[in-house]
């Protein structure tokens, strides 16, 4: 059963409806019908990504995820955070005025500086562990090209194995840059030798993200969750079903 249910989805934001309903289905196809789990949102605000913020893309992104975290979590809020050379915010998007919402939080911000992926995810552990949840994370990681801070960024997402946190990072580009393969790299890195579990997946959506169908960009979103998953309860990260 969906945290949040249609017919309050349909009161709330009935332009994401369609939206909820390809991530029920997705979901459903993974075997996370009926699971609760945090959605976080971590969006690349370097200078690059200007024309995605431009052509409805971050937007897009957002209502998306939105769609999918209505399922997970009950609040109907997902916590966002917005990064160049350090965070540029931290805040959150709901249903309940989700319509142009990416656009309001970006006319406050201030430059839009270098591409640095370990301060956002610093941003997003804190905010986990001051949450107190015991329950598992997904985060939404878009950007459009690899960081300055390389060790930095593989650092981060050793230490955070150890959490309930699932990384999806998304790129938005050409899907032959060179500015991916660091992504490719870290989706890859050695278990147990780097990191107690693979907590990290990585995919293209293009170099215009909006093409993509919501029935496979969500398959693309929740793909490898199942299986951090069943390793996360392995090691004892994440709580099995009807523990407390």
């Amino acid at each position: 059963m969906a945290a949040i249910s249609l017919s309050k989805v349909q009161e709330t934001a009935p332009a994401l409806v369609n939206l909820y309903k390809s991530a029920g289905v997705s979901l459903e196809k993974h075997g996370l019908n009926g699971l609760r789990a945090a959605v976080y949102l971590v969006v690349d605000h370097s200078g690059s990504m200007r024309p995605y913020y431009k052509d409805g893309s971050v937007q897009a992104l957002a209502d998306r995820v939105l769609g999918l975290s209505a399922h997970l979590d009950d609040d109907g809020t997902v916590p966002v955070v917005f990064f160049s050379t350090g965070v540029d915010a931290e805040t959150e998007i709901a249903l309940a005025g989700h319509q142009g919402r990416i656009e309001r939080i970006v006319a406050g911000l201030g430059h839009m500086g270098k591409t640095s992926y370990h301060l956002a995810m610093d941003a997003v552990i804190d905010h986990y562990l001051d949450s107190g949840s015991r329950d598992p994370a997904l985060v939404v990681f878009q950007t459009d090209g690899g960081p300055i801070s390389r060790l930095a960024a593989e650092r981060y997402l050793c230490k955070a194995a150890k959490l309930p946190l699932f990384w999806q990072f998304i790129g938005f580009g050409d899907p032959g840059s060179k500015q991916f393969d660091f992504l490719r790299r870290l989706d890859e890195l050695a278990v147990p030798e780097k990191r107690i579990v693979d907590n990290a997946g990585f995919f293209h959506a293009g170099e215009d993200p909006r093409k993509v169908p919501d029935e496979e960009l969500y398959d693309r979103l929740v793909g490898e969750f199942p299986q951090w998953l069943a390793a996360a309860r392995t090691q004892g990260i994440v709580r099995a079903p009807g523990d407390r």
